[in-house]
Protein backbone atom coordinates (compact mmCIF):
# COMPACT_ATOMS: atom_id res chain seq x y z
CA UNK A 1 0.00 0.00 0.00
CA UNK A 2 3.06 2.30 1.11
CA UNK A 3 4.74 1.57 -2.54
CA UNK A 4 1.74 2.55 -4.51
CA UNK A 5 0.73 5.65 -2.69
CA UNK A 6 4.84 6.56 -3.74
CA UNK A 7 4.32 5.50 -7.05
CA UNK A 8 1.15 8.13 -6.85
CA UNK A 9 2.44 10.95 -5.32
CA UNK A 10 5.59 10.79 -7.52
CA UNK A 11 3.51 10.50 -10.98
CA UNK A 12 1.38 13.33 -9.88
CA UNK A 13 4.64 15.46 -9.28
CA UNK A 14 6.31 14.41 -11.87
CA UNK A 15 3.05 15.00 -14.14
CA UNK A 16 2.39 18.65 -12.51
CA UNK A 17 5.63 19.94 -14.31
CA UNK A 18 4.36 23.02 -16.27
CA UNK A 19 6.56 21.66 -19.64
CA UNK A 20 4.53 24.67 -21.47
CA UNK A 21 4.94 27.14 -19.22
CA UNK A 22 8.38 26.57 -18.53
CA UNK A 23 9.48 26.35 -22.26
CA UNK A 24 7.40 29.77 -22.90
CA UNK A 25 9.51 31.50 -20.06
CA UNK A 26 12.55 30.73 -21.42
CA UNK A 27 11.49 32.82 -24.78
CA UNK A 28 10.28 35.48 -22.25
CA UNK A 29 6.44 34.39 -22.90
CA UNK A 30 3.65 33.84 -20.41
CA UNK A 31 1.25 31.36 -22.45
CA UNK A 32 -1.21 31.87 -19.65
CA UNK A 33 -1.82 35.72 -21.40
CA UNK A 34 -1.38 34.39 -24.73
CA UNK A 35 -3.32 32.89 -27.55
CA UNK A 36 -5.92 30.78 -25.42
CA UNK A 37 -4.02 30.86 -22.11
CA UNK A 38 -3.51 27.30 -22.41
CA UNK A 39 -0.38 26.00 -21.09
CA UNK A 40 -0.50 22.96 -23.98
CA UNK A 41 1.58 22.00 -26.72
CA UNK A 42 -1.49 23.67 -28.96
CA UNK A 43 -1.25 27.42 -27.33
CA UNK A 44 2.74 27.29 -27.51
CA UNK A 45 2.56 26.20 -31.46
CA UNK A 46 0.39 28.52 -32.08
CA UNK A 47 2.10 31.64 -29.82
CA UNK A 48 6.15 30.64 -29.99
CA UNK A 49 6.66 28.67 -32.87
CA UNK A 50 6.16 24.96 -34.49
CA UNK A 51 9.74 23.75 -32.45
CA UNK A 52 8.39 24.82 -29.08
CA UNK A 53 5.04 23.55 -29.75
CA UNK A 54 6.51 19.83 -30.52
CA UNK A 55 8.92 20.11 -27.56
CA UNK A 56 6.10 20.88 -25.54
CA UNK A 57 3.95 18.32 -27.15
CA UNK A 58 6.59 15.50 -26.86
CA UNK A 59 7.61 16.61 -22.60
CA UNK A 60 3.93 16.68 -21.81
CA UNK A 61 3.52 13.33 -23.20
CA UNK A 62 6.62 12.01 -21.73
CA UNK A 63 4.89 13.05 -18.56
CA UNK A 64 2.68 10.47 -18.66
CA UNK A 65 4.58 7.50 -20.59
CA UNK A 66 7.72 7.44 -17.78
CA UNK A 67 5.92 6.59 -14.52
CA UNK A 68 3.83 4.33 -16.48
CA UNK A 69 6.79 2.26 -18.21
CA UNK A 70 9.45 2.77 -14.93
CA UNK A 71 6.46 0.51 -12.84
CA UNK A 72 5.42 -1.70 -15.60
CA UNK A 73 9.36 -2.25 -15.57
CA UNK A 74 10.04 -2.46 -11.30
CA UNK A 75 6.88 -4.80 -11.48
CA UNK A 76 3.52 -3.37 -10.70
CA UNK A 77 0.74 -5.16 -11.94
CA UNK A 78 -1.45 -3.47 -14.77
CA UNK A 79 -4.18 -2.20 -11.75
CA UNK A 80 -1.74 -0.26 -10.10
CA UNK A 81 -0.20 1.38 -13.46
CA UNK A 82 -3.31 2.35 -14.32
CA UNK A 83 -3.85 4.39 -10.97
CA UNK A 84 0.01 5.59 -12.01
CA UNK A 85 -1.04 7.04 -15.36
CA UNK A 86 -4.34 8.45 -13.79
CA UNK A 87 -2.19 10.05 -11.31
CA UNK A 88 0.51 11.73 -13.75
CA UNK A 89 -2.34 12.76 -15.76
CA UNK A 90 -3.85 14.22 -13.16
CA UNK A 91 -0.67 16.05 -12.43
CA UNK A 92 -0.42 17.93 -15.74
CA UNK A 93 -4.40 18.87 -14.98
CA UNK A 94 -4.71 20.35 -11.95
CA UNK A 95 -0.51 20.94 -10.86
CA UNK A 96 0.38 21.66 -8.03
CA UNK A 97 2.72 24.32 -9.00
CA UNK A 98 0.09 26.43 -10.45
CA UNK A 99 -2.51 26.23 -7.87
CA UNK A 100 -4.13 23.15 -9.19
CA UNK A 101 -4.57 24.90 -12.82
CA UNK A 102 -3.29 23.53 -15.66
CA UNK A 103 -3.29 21.95 -19.40
CA UNK A 104 -6.53 20.08 -21.18
CA UNK A 105 -4.63 16.57 -20.72
CA UNK A 106 -4.70 15.76 -24.19
CA UNK A 107 -0.83 14.80 -24.54
CA UNK A 108 -0.10 13.50 -20.96
CA UNK A 109 -3.44 11.15 -21.60
CA UNK A 110 -1.38 10.03 -24.91
CA UNK A 111 1.88 9.60 -22.89
CA UNK A 112 -0.19 7.19 -20.20
CA UNK A 113 -2.02 5.27 -23.17
CA UNK A 114 0.69 4.38 -25.11
CA UNK A 115 2.47 3.33 -22.03
CA UNK A 116 -0.92 1.21 -20.85
CA UNK A 117 -2.40 0.26 -24.01
CA UNK A 118 -0.80 0.66 -27.17
CA UNK A 119 -2.50 -0.58 -29.55
CA UNK A 120 -5.83 1.08 -28.11
CA UNK A 121 -4.10 4.33 -28.99
CA UNK A 122 -3.90 3.48 -32.56
CA UNK A 123 -7.79 3.78 -33.29
CA UNK A 124 -7.65 6.90 -31.03
CA UNK A 125 -5.20 8.04 -33.02
CA UNK A 126 -6.97 7.23 -36.27
CA UNK A 127 -9.73 9.51 -35.24
CA UNK A 128 -8.06 12.29 -34.24
CA UNK A 129 -5.87 12.49 -37.95
CA UNK A 130 -9.15 12.10 -39.58
CA UNK A 131 -11.21 14.68 -38.01
CA UNK A 132 -8.56 17.20 -38.17
CA UNK A 133 -7.63 16.34 -41.60
CA UNK A 134 -10.84 16.59 -42.67
CA UNK A 135 -11.93 19.93 -40.12
CA UNK A 136 -8.60 21.48 -39.21
CA UNK A 137 -9.91 21.67 -35.73
CA UNK A 138 -7.34 20.12 -33.12
CA UNK A 139 -9.59 20.51 -30.47
CA UNK A 140 -12.60 18.55 -32.31
CA UNK A 141 -10.06 15.57 -32.87
CA UNK A 142 -8.73 15.57 -29.35
CA UNK A 143 -12.41 15.51 -27.75
CA UNK A 144 -13.66 12.54 -30.19
CA UNK A 145 -10.26 10.77 -29.76
CA UNK A 146 -10.63 11.12 -25.92
CA UNK A 147 -14.68 10.04 -26.29
CA UNK A 148 -13.58 6.86 -28.23
CA UNK A 149 -10.71 5.66 -25.83
CA UNK A 150 -12.76 4.02 -23.26
CA UNK A 151 -14.95 2.13 -25.66
CA UNK A 152 -11.47 0.69 -27.38
CA UNK A 153 -10.06 -0.45 -23.85
CA UNK A 154 -13.86 -1.65 -22.96
CA UNK A 155 -13.40 -4.04 -25.93
CA UNK A 156 -10.16 -5.37 -25.51
CA UNK A 157 -8.70 -7.30 -22.42
CA UNK A 158 -8.50 -5.29 -19.56
CA UNK A 159 -8.47 -4.52 -15.77
CA UNK A 160 -11.39 -2.82 -14.11
CA UNK A 161 -8.88 -0.20 -12.76
CA UNK A 162 -7.87 0.53 -16.14
CA UNK A 163 -11.23 1.03 -17.52
CA UNK A 164 -12.04 3.35 -14.82
CA UNK A 165 -8.84 5.09 -15.07
CA UNK A 166 -9.91 5.52 -18.78
CA UNK A 167 -13.40 6.98 -18.46
CA UNK A 168 -12.41 9.88 -16.00
CA UNK A 169 -9.21 10.84 -17.97
CA UNK A 170 -11.70 10.61 -21.29
CA UNK A 171 -14.28 12.58 -18.98
CA UNK A 172 -11.55 15.54 -17.56
CA UNK A 173 -10.07 16.17 -21.44
CA UNK A 174 -13.58 16.13 -22.77
CA UNK A 175 -14.74 18.80 -19.88
CA UNK A 176 -11.45 20.87 -19.72
CA UNK A 177 -12.49 21.55 -24.09
CA UNK A 178 -15.75 22.71 -22.77
CA UNK A 179 -14.88 26.93 -23.81
CA UNK A 180 -13.36 25.01 -27.19
CA UNK A 181 -16.89 22.90 -27.42
CA UNK A 182 -18.57 26.37 -26.88
CA UNK A 183 -16.74 28.03 -30.22
CA UNK A 184 -17.21 24.79 -32.56
CA UNK A 185 -20.90 25.16 -31.47
CA UNK A 186 -20.98 28.87 -32.81
CA UNK A 187 -18.71 28.72 -35.42
CA UNK A 188 -15.59 30.42 -34.12
CA UNK A 189 -13.14 27.96 -33.23
CA UNK A 190 -9.81 28.49 -34.39
CA UNK A 191 -8.35 25.96 -37.54
CA UNK A 192 -5.76 24.29 -37.39
CA UNK A 193 -2.76 25.46 -39.99
CA UNK A 194 0.50 23.92 -40.86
Amino acid sequence: MTTGLFWIAGAYLLGSIPTGLLLGKLYGIDVRNEGSGNIGATNLYRTVGRKVGIITLVGDCLKGMLPVLLAWKLGLLEPMQAWVGLAAFCGHVFSVFLLFKGGKGVATALGVFLALAPLAVLGALAVFILLVAVWRYISLGSIMAAAVMPLIIFFRPHSPQLLIATVLIAAVVIIKHHSNISRLMAGTESKFKA
